[in-house]
């Protein structure tokens, strides 16, 4: 297994990943933003617990949402216009990571419980370690990650963060305390960076929840040759992107929904 230096960020050839562990590339180096920011760009991830080393990952096949191909369910709209929660995007990137930390992770990416209060496709209880939650934190103080979030009031009760590379989003967690919240953070993230300009969401490993949202799988070889040309191109309404939102409640994003699938239909 090659062996990460401290110095050096390069990492192997996405093809010598091991079939067994799936996906399992290299291991060591360090969470720099430098490094962090050129494994995106390769399609490659860090996951690891905090009694191991640091692993970089790349599994075959690739969890890829095509932003047009989003599906909300008819129980989920209604939900969403029923509960009318408030969105927004970076407003507490700090509090969306620590929430998708410090609930419990007692499921598999495919024995995932739907009513479970994270939807990662991790598969460690304890995968986003300390060390991690500084990195991605210095990472969004360089504007390079991001969160969108759901609120009830005052509280925060669903969200996802992610690394932007490009043209590409790719999240890392998501998390709920209200039924559906994270699937609301899911279905606002593709709208939205979708009217930003912005390609593909990578979702990493294929679960039943992100199935459930239109999620495909996509042979690594085939996700590997889109990269460059996605992380060649920047957004087209780059100047927008993680400022301000299309949407400020769940109500107008069904609605939103509602009216592009007609309007795709017609």
């Amino acid at each position: 297994m090659p062996q990460n230096s401290s110095i050096d960020h390069q990492f192997p050839p996405l093809e010598s990943a091991l079939a067994d562990p799936d996906g399992l590339l290299a291991v060591g180096g360090d969470l720099s933003c430098e490094r962090l920011t050129n494994a995106y760009s390769l399609g490659i991830f860090p996951w690891y617990s905090d009694d191991q080393p640091i692993m970089w990952w790349s599994p075959d096949p690739r969890a890829v949402m095509h932003l047009d191909k989003l599906h909300l369910s008819r129980s989920l709209k209604k939900n969403m216009r029923q509960k009318n929660y408030q969105l927004t995007v970076n407003r507490d990137f700090e509090q969306v990571i620590r929430s998708c930390a410090d609930v419990s992770r007692s499921k598999s990416h495919d024995e995932l419980d739907p009513d479970n209060a994270t939807d990662d496709a991790q598969t460690d209880d304890t995968w986003i370690t300390e060390e991690m939650l500084e990195a991605y934190i210095a990472l969004h103080h360089q504007k390079q990650a991001h969160s969108f979030e759901v609120w009830e009031g005052e509280e925060l009760v669903g969200g996802l963060y992610g690394v932007a590379t490009g043209a590409v989003f790719s999240g890392e967690s998501m998390f709920h305390r209200r039924t559906d919240a994270s699937k609301i953070a899911f279905a606002l993230t593709c709208m939205q960076i979708k009217k930003w300009g912005y390609k593909l969401l990578d979702c990493q490993i294929m679960n039943p929840h992100l199935d459930s949202l239109g999620v495909q799988e996509l042979p690594r070889e085939r996700f590997k040759e889109t990269l460059p040309g996605y992380n060649d191109k920047k957004p087209t309404h780059e100047e927008e992107s993680w400022v301000t939102l299309d949407w400020d409640n769940s109500y107008e994003l069904a609605n939103a929904f509602t009216d592009a699938q007609t309007e795709k239909a017609s």
